[in-house]
């Protein structure tokens, strides 16, 4: 039982749920990502582009994630900002190899940063620079200089070289959005206390 789980039980917090609103391009890995995110036995053998959005549920040992898994395709990207309210942190996932895309990454990411429901929150943001078994995939230093992610100042932000397909990367990822959760969480019970001192 990790610290959490012994604050959540003395302070009699249940999980957590978390809603996490997975973006990125279609075809940057988002739903194979989710997919391999899933305990085994509820992965699809399968993927398939998603159309519109899915939602999946996954748990942690103190969080449980509802994400939200948004179409990239160019038609759809305009739905991405009705849930923009409900979300709690954002995984952006990024096609490494597609250069000649790299720039429309960046004006969908910069979109995202200034809209209203999401410039004034501190949201964090989980980039996952996918595809990096392949052989001309950009490194994850080099996907954070295009996208410019040196500039993101208000929000917490954490890049992660991965590999959907064998999973490589991805617990590295949800480990530092878990502990950036599990931090807001300890910062609100801290507000709290200092309330009641004073």
């Amino acid at each position: 039982m990790g610290l959490f789980d012994k604050l959540a039980g003395w302070l009699g917090i249940k999980k957590k749920e978390v809603h996490v609103l997975c973006l990125g391009l279609d075809n940057s890995g988002k739903t194979t990502i989710i997919n391999k995110l899933k305990p085994s036995n509820a992965q699809a053998q399968d993927i398939v582009p998603t159309i519109g959005f899915s939602i999946e549920k996954f748990k942690t040992s103190s969080l449980s994630f509802t994400v939200f898994d948004m179409s990239g395709q160019g038609r759809y990207r305009n739905l991405w900002e009705h849930y923009y309210k409900e979300g709690q942190a954002i995984i952006f996932v990024i096609d490494s190899c597609d250069k000649l895309r790299m720039v429309v990454a960046k004006e969908e990411l910069d979109t995202l940063l200034n809209h209203p429901d999401i410039k004034h929150r501190r949201m964090p943001i989980l980039f996952f620079a996918n595809k990096m078994d392949l052989r001309d995939a950009l490194s994850s230093v080099k996907v954070s200089q295009q996208l410019c992610l040196e500039s993101i100042k208000d929000k917490p932000w954490h890049i992660c070289a991965s590999d959907a397909l064998k999973g490589e990367g991805l617990q590295e990822g949800v480990d530092w959005l878990q502990g950036r959760q599990i931090y807001s969480i300890l910062q609100v019970l801290v507000n709290i206390e200092l309330y009641f001192l004073h």
